[in-house]
């Protein structure tokens, strides 16, 4: 029951952060009414829709969502991989309307896929990456059954999906009339594809990359519209470099070509390319990352002769060291060269790993002695994690530096939203990669934050099992201090349900924190790691039968003896111990367990102690163990009676129960205080947990007001109050923790199921 608060440190001043940033302002504010309102329907769809007869979903009749609503309602479906033939039966029919679809990784069948999308007035639609069930045959035939859809459909990309499932050669673009961009990367495309998709009459944005195209002449056909080409990593290229180059030339609309090369497939294009001069006049944006042999000479000399150029991509390059290619000015740089240069290559990266990982390498030695919090590059770092879960590579660099972005006191200046979101990230590639020690490792090194634990919201759950597992599995001193702490802090988190979950891990965790323990009083060295272990044991064991099981199995009991024996007078190691065994106290099944003559003579002593808190918890044990009757008690009987009177009169000793403890005291549930309330023979038993009661209830009403409403625990109070042998001293407590009830009710209301006080009959 009892449990131990961490006080946290807060004089250190946060370091410098960037207020401004776009990344601050949006991470840091509330969500929209929008967003909790999507993320609400989409959690619970069943709530919102009715089922068709053949299972798929559909909104029901007085849900009707405006145009953009129902756009973004797609989009984070999407996002969340929901997207199924039943789930993407809500688009059927005329209650919602789509403009800009996003379907990407959608496991839908071509009918479904019909049947929910080809009937709206789509202008933009992006399938990338959808189940092997439906091609791209599929997706263009069913968009071309809509005229409207034929003309106007401007935008279409269709990454990483096959062409047909039956006829590889099956040409069907043509219909799309009114397309403006394409992009077809990562498919089976060949020369044959290239030639109808040229001759589109509106097409201006293509883009081909790690495509099967041999020949990129066909892209002659539309040299006149041709605004922006991507064609990188084209490995089954046979022009030569002139070739291609006299191609180029011909584009001369191009604001913007891609021929950068994730250095998988080796060319000169791009160097050869910098030293045209009557190439690409109206040139606005150049990529040629991951190229060899481009120096900064050459690509000045092409930029400076293009005085509208923005952008031009350099990273994994020899170049972009220049101050004229720092990126600091209108021309932006993607590169390595610095921090501008890495952040410009995360934002158009993002889905291209060799690119991502090598700017999170760069990354990394840039943030190596950062002081300044820089949250608009956390959120880059993140969204190059979420894109590339199964890349242990980026997932390595990509905790690296989000461990120099969060180190020390850098994190204070992070909205918590992004240290959530690289939290479940960083543990969800420790489950992809459950051998990599060094992945773990930078796992708990970030969460060693203080801010981080006590403050961000990510599954406590998963992240204790993975430190216990470090635990049991590492002798690193260094590492396993710093688990231990983490341990005491998520055992906080932690609900009684998920710690029994979590019952194979804790037998044997409970028995390496007290083989640290036994280590340290072997060597009467109170540090750091002592300390900490024994506030993890204290809060695993909080309302675990399981675990205050495995303490006691593990020789705990005597172990903790010696503690005491050891350290007489340090009151803040017999506080810790004290809590803990108040929390085995609590397991009736273990109270025999505790009838050792020689702990009850050092209860009897302690709780003499000048020290509140030691006072405090031995009182508790003693309860607990008096509670449970004089049959019960093994030992001399003498000293129960002994223990009875000096139980009652050292509690009317203490100060008022608003007084103030160094020991913050916690609890899941007053339930472990029902029956000490309803011990009516001993007064002491219940004088303590009337105290303790009241100490949390002044202290923090809103939470255990709440929680003794909720949990039926008044009427115990009830009872005492109408009970005409209750003692005086309880009484008067008694009726304190009432009064502070009834003032939480004032001000946040009865509870309507809260029902009337039974009275008793005391005759």
């Amino acid at each position: 029951m009892v449990r131990f608060l961490h006080v946290q440190n807060r004089q250190r001043p946060p370091p410098p952060i960037c207020s401004d940033c776009p990344a601050v302002q949006a991470e840091a504010s509330p969500y929209s009414l929008l967003d909790i309102s999507l993320k609400a329907l989409t959690a619970d769809l069943e709530k919102f829709c009715t089922e068709r007869q053949d299972g798929t979903l559909c909104l029901k009749e007085s849900e009707r969502l405006p145009q953009e609503v129902a756009d973004r309602l797609l989009q984070t479906m999407a996002f969340h991989e929901l997207l199924n033939d039943g789930t993407v039966g809500i688009f059927r029919g005329n209650q919602i309307r789509l403009k800009q679809a996003c379907i990407r990784k959608a496991k839908i069948s071509a009918l479904s896929f019909r049947k929910a999308f080809c009937h709206h007035k789509l202008i933009e639609l992006d399938a990338t990456g959808m189940n092997a069930d439906i091609s791209i045959a599929d997706i263009v035939s069913g968009l071309g059954s809509n005229k409207w859809i034929q003309q106007n459909l401007q935008c279409l990309v269709l990454d990483s999906l096959r062409l047909s499932l039956t006829n590889p050669y099956e040409r069907c673009f043509n219909q799309l009339s009114g397309l403006r961009a394409l992009s077809i990367t990562n498919v089976r495309f060949h020369n044959e594809d290239l030639v109808e998709i040229a001759s589109l009459p509106r097409l201006e944005s293509l883009d081909i990359s790690n495509t099967s195209v041999t020949d990129i002449t066909p892209l002659l056909a539309c040299k006149d519209r041709l605004k922006s080409l991507s064609m990188h990593y084209l490995k089954c290229l046979t022009m030569t470099t002139p070739q291609v180059l006299d191609v180029i030339r011909q584009l001369k609309y191009l604001n913007h070509l891609d021929i950068s090369d994730d250095q998988q497939f080796t060319s000169d294009i791009p160097v050869s390319l910098l030293e045209q001069k009557d190439i690409l006049p109206q040139l606005v944006s150049l990529d040629i990352s991951g190229s060899k042999y481009i120096t900064d000479e050459a690509v000045e000399a092409f930029v400076k002769q293009r005085p509208a150029m923005q952008f031009v991509g350099l990273l994994a390059t020899d170049a972009g060291y220049s101050e004229f290619l720092s990126g600091e000015g209108n021309l932006k740089v993607s590169g390595g060269a610095n921090e501008i240069q890495i952040s410009e290559a995360l934002k158009r990266y993002s889905e291209r790993s060799y690119f991502v990982k090598e700017a999170f390498f760069r990354l990394f030695t840039q943030t190596c002695f950062m002081r300044i919090t820089k949250p608009e590059i956390l959120k880059l770092v993140i969204v190059g994690m979420r894109n590339h879960p199964l890349d242990l590579a980026v997932q390595l660099t990509a905790s690296a530096c989000s461990l120099n972005l969060t180190r020390q006191g850098l994190s204070a200046g992070m909205p918590v939203r992004l240290l959530s979101d690289v939290i479940h990230l960083l543990l969800k590639a420790v489950e992809n990669f459950p051998e990599q020690q060094q992945l773990q490792k930078n796992c708990l090194l970030l969460l060693s934050s203080v801010r981080i634990l006590q403050d961000v919201p990510f599954n406590r759950f998963e992240a204790a099992k993975l430190v216990m597992q470090w635990l049991c599995n590492h002798e690193n001193q260094n590492m396993q201090r710093m688990a231990v702490n983490i341990s005491s802090i998520l055992a906080l988190k932690l609900s009684s349900e998920q710690t029994a979950q979590l019952s194979a891990e804790l037998y044997i965790v409970v028995g390496e924190l007290l083989e640290i323990v036994e280590q340290k009083t072997n060597l009467n060295e109170v540090d750091t790691t002592f300390m900490f272990t024994l506030s993890a044991l204290w809060n695993l064991t909080d309302e675990s039968a399981t675990t205050c099981r495995h303490f006691i199995d593990n020789q705990g009991l005597e172990l903790f003896m010696r503690v005491l024996e050891c350290f007489p007078s340090d009151s803040a190691i017999q506080h810790k111990v004290l809590g803990l065994l108040n929390n085995v106290a609590e397991v009736r099944e273990l109270q025999s367990k505790l009838m050792w003559k020689d702990f009850i003579d050092c209860l009897s002593e302690l709780l003499c102690s000048a020290e509140i808190e030691v006072s405090f918890f031995s009182a508790g044990i003693i309860a607990n163990l008096l509670s449970r009757g004089e049959q019960a008690w093994t030992l001399s009987q003498t000293q129960r009676k002994s223990l009875i009177e000096q139980l009652h009169s050292t509690i009317l000793k203490w100060p008022t129960p608003k007084c103030k403890m160094v020991a913050l005291v916690a609890y899941r549930s007053l339930n472990p205080f029902y029956p000490l309330l309803d011990c009516f023979t001993i007064s002491g038993v219940q004088l303590w947990a009337v105290w303790a009661m009241q100490h949390v209830c002044c202290k923090t009403p809103a939470r255990y007001c709440s929680m003794l409403i909720e949990e039926g625990g008044l009427q115990h109070l009830y009872d005492i109050k109408e009970n005409n042998q209750t003692d005086p001293d309880v009484l008067r407590i008694n009726n304190e923790i009432l009064d502070t009830v009834e003032t939480h009710m004032m001000y946040y209301g009865r509870p309507k199921y809260l029902k009337k006080p039974q009275t008793k009959s005391n005759g």
